[in-house]
């Protein structure tokens, strides 16, 4: 476990937001209805002597908009409650500012929660709402230099991305968006960036030409429901944990967790379930852990674990290369709170997390859109707890000529203050000795952490349970 230097004190001052418009024109033109926040930290490069970051990325964002114009309009919502975007080119805001603080304060390694996390991603009213607002906000913070803003005006019923760059004491800096879901999802976010960052180092168009064909997950016709779809579900006979949950004291924690805790997991798993990725073994980890901080350990009631799977490679044919829409589903797998406390528990609960994964195809894809026109669109995210794995999404990688992030990734499990929830985030995480782990991002509430934390330090204690 590693704790942020939460008693850091800085201030950020900014300059007067810039609506920054795609640099030609572009074309004219359903959903999550909540935003999701990545920030990412640049140290100095002396490669980039000289270089004005919130310029470079200004000038990339125009350019790179052209490309990918949807990010630059306007949402709407017509009937069933469907999101339409409205490709009005009318770009997005863009903010320099200067932080007070240098890069080293941040901690090493560099992880969520962080302090002032408020003045690194600045809020406008408004800055919540899914329609009339810019699609996407982001700030670039520079170390004591500048900072980068990218946001969407409600006063300008705008649909944009915000970015906002603030330069630090030492010459890095860090950019910090805000993305409304609705737009695409981590994989077609990070694709977004990356082509940001490969036309800010001198590319003309990005390596991957953008696919925005959202039509070709439309629903059938007509509409038919094949598959069972658990997290769309509401069954009074099941009582949620989350019912309780209270929301307005959440705590928001980070855990580093290395090869050998890892293999401690993973020996707690039974040998006819081997080999199992580090998602399956983590996951079926916190769900106990998660049963255990609410003392439901000889409950029979049923508990589900929500989980966000990746379905590019599921549909037949193959979604394009290119295509950044929302191209993911949320999963559930479920038991009785019991059951996760027996002997070899831990392969229990990666069976049904390994059997819900299965379950996603062509056709339960196919399915979910029809559902999605039957249901008229329901959320299935009111109080749910979540794990989300995006060690492979790959924002560590975008280099906007500074080289990679120190830190690429949420500020913390749970972004939204509008939308109640207890996530679990997975992230990509090198020690230094080299080796390959996983940074946890938790978000639970404050009165159930402590025993969430020892049931996790206990399961690392047990080579078998």
């Amino acid at each position: 476990m590693a704790a942020s230097p939460m008693s850091l004190k800085f201030t950020v001052r900014r300059s007067e937001p810039e609506l920054v418009k795609p640099s030609k024109p572009t074309p004219h033109l359903a959903t999550f209805r909540f935003h999701i926040q990545v920030f990412q930290f640049y140290g100095l490069n002396p490669l980039a002597q000289g270089k004005d970051p919130a310029k470079v990325i200004r000038e990339a964002l125009a350019d790179t908009l052209v490309f990918y114009y949807p990010f630059a309009g306007r949402l709407r919502e017509k009937h069933d409650r469907k999101l339409l975007v409205d490709c009005t080119g009318d770009g997005a805001l863009f903010v320099e500012a200067d932080a007070d603080v240098s890069l080293g304060q941040f901690g090493d390694p560099i992880v969520p929660p962080f302090p002032c996390s408020e003045e690194l991603l600045v809020r406008f009213a408004g800055s919540d709402e899914i329609l009339n607002f810019p699609l996407m906000l982001m700030q670039l913070s520079c170390f004591s230099s500048f900072s980068l803003l990218l946001y969407i005006l409600p006063d300008h019923n705008l649909i944009l991305p915000f970015k906002d760059v603030t330069r630090l004491r030492c010459g890095g800096f860090i950019v910090a968006l805000q993305v409304n879901h609705t737009i695409c999802d981590a994989t077609g976010l990070a694709q977004f960036l990356t082509a940001i960052a490969e036309i800010a180092r001198g590319a003309e168009s990005p390596s991957i030409t953008p696919v925005w064909q959202r039509e070709l997950l439309n629903a059938r016709d007509p509409p038919r429901i094949t598959s069972r779809h658990i997290e769309y579900i509401d069954d009074d006979g099941i009582h949620e944990l989350t019912n309780h949950f209270p929301f307005q004291g959440m705590a928001h924690r980070t855990f580093l967790i290395g090869p050998s805790e890892l293999s401690l997991i993973r020996r707690q798993i039974p040998p006819h379930l081997h080999p199992c990725s580090k998602f399956e073994a983590l996951t079926a980890c916190l769900w106990r852990c998660f049963i255990a901080a609410f003392h439901r350990t000889d409950s029979e009631e049923e508990v589900r674990m929500k989980m966000a799977v990746n379905a590019r490679s599921t549909f037949d044919p193959p979604l394009p290369e290119g295509f950044y829409g929302n191209a993911f589903t949320n999963i559930i797998a479920t038991t009785c709170s019991s059951r996760l406390f027996k002997r070899w528990a831990l392969g229990h609960a990666l069976q049904l997390i390994r059997n819900a994964k299965n379950m996603v195809n062509d056709e339960y894809m196919r399915s979910l859109a029809d559902l999605m026109v039957i249901r008229k669109r329901p959320s299935g995210m009111v109080k749910s707890y979540n794990v989300t794995d995006v060690k492979r999404v790959g924002f560590e990688d975008v280099d906007y000529g500074w080289g990679k992030a120190a830190y690429a990734g949420p500020p913390r499990a749970w972004a939204s203050d509008t939308i109640p929830g207890v996530a679990f985030v997975l992230l990509p995480y090198r020690n230094g000795l080299g080796e390959d782990g996983i940074t946890l991002l938790v978000s639970l509430p404050k009165s159930h952490m402590a025993r969430f934390v020892a049931a996790l330090v206990q399961m690392l204690k047990h080579s078998n349970a």
